[in-house]
């Protein structure tokens, strides 16, 4: 409501003809508001947590107007939040006065002491925590900490090249073929009959929050296991390996097509943002292959290129050299050798 009255001023301001209203000048009037009676529920919640939703929205302004200026991708301006929003956040500062109890619980102001079950042990006093409800209902905590230096794994030589695509998730430069897991389409069947039964359920009533919070978990289900599986995998090649370069697709163009399910269902986008990170974190090399390069229409053994081939083509003799060559591994092999060439 914070985010929305402060947005809501900026935009009359700026049809009206007339500056911006300044931060301090949204916050006052954001107090003034917790004294009449339409918005005096906003005294029950931390101040903290109302001055983080007004930073949020100059963050959001500072973020599109650097994008028209050319300084980051272009985004749109900010946006009203519905209410209807499944997902929802609030976060904490170290000024918020929260805490972590002895006994291993997360003591917030103006909610209390909240059991919380614990995926590891924190490195370090948090500064500052965001408390996230998802779709499913269901409860995380993200915590700010300081961390020392990450051991890089052991060192290794190797290098690899990766051909991403539908039948087999990945396939490597090596010859490994990973194939693809398609969470989506093995849990085709339950999310169809939990959409169906949230399509018979009236609006706006009790059963119909029921059958959405059904297909809410069918589909976190999904994606948690997506989630994970990208993990390990991104994880292992980057182990593994002390380059790794991929072939970068236009998702936003494949997801038009009639395999647009499918291309969702891989996730790609999420899996090469994970060896990104990770390659920077534990000092490997990772490059981007542009996708305009033919790295199906070369021979990788002599370099002749042989010109397209249809999808149905899974494998092919290269008219030069007579080598033998599955269309994925030598494509890999060549974003592997187009990789060695543009990070050198």
């Amino acid at each position: 409501m914070v985010y929305n009255d402060a947005l809501a001023a900026r935009r009359d301001a700026r049809e009206a003809g007339l500056p911006y209203p300044k931060a301090a000048e949204l916050s006052a009037a954001m107090t003034a508001a917790k004294k009449t009676p339409e918005r005096a529920w906003l005294g029950e919640v931390s101040a903290v947590v109302l001055q983080q939703s007004l930073r949020d929205l100059e963050t959001a302004y500072r973020n599109f107007f650097d994008g028209l200026a050319g300084k980051r991708p272009r985004m749109g301006p900010p946006r009203f939040k519905s209410r209807k929003d499944n997902r929802q956040s609030v976060r904490f500062t170290a000024n918020a006065r929260w805490s972590i109890t002895p006994g291993g619980k997360l003591s917030l102001p103006k909610i209390g002491e909240v059991k919380v079950k614990w995926s590891r042990r924190l490195p370090s006093v948090p500064s500052t925590v965001t408390v996230v409800k998802d779709a499913t209902g269901r409860f995380f905590c993200s915590f700010v900490v300081e961390t020392g230096d990450v051991p890089d794994p052991p060192g290794t030589a190797a290098e690899v090249g990766i051909d991403l695509g539908l039948e087999h998730f990945a396939v490597l430069s090596d010859g490994r073929k990973i194939t693809s897991p398609r969470f989506l389409r093995r849990a085709h069947k339950k999310l169809r009959k939990a959409q169906k039964d949230l399509s018979r359920k009236q609006k706006g009533s009790a059963n119909r929050g029921k059958a959405r919070l059904k297909v809410a978990r069918a589909h976190a289900q999904v994606a948690d296991a997506r989630r994970e599986f990208h993990h390990h995998l991104s994880t292992t090649l980057v182990r593994d390996n002390q380059a790794l370069y991929v072939e970068d697709l236009c998702v936003k163009g494949l997801a038009r097509t009639r395999l647009a399910t499918s291309v969702h269902d891989a996730g790609w986008s999420a899996f090469t943002a994970m060896l990104e990170y990770k390659a920077a974190r534990y000092g490997r090399t990772f490059a981007r292959v542009d996708r305009r390069f033919p790295s199906s229409h070369i021979c990788s053994g002599c370099g002749r290129r042989d010109g397209p081939k249809p999808l149905h083509v899974r494998a092919w003799v290269c008219g030069g050299c007579g080598a033998g060559h599955d269309r994925d591994v030598n494509a890999a092999r060549n974003i592997l050798d187009q990789g060695r060439r543009i990070t050198t």
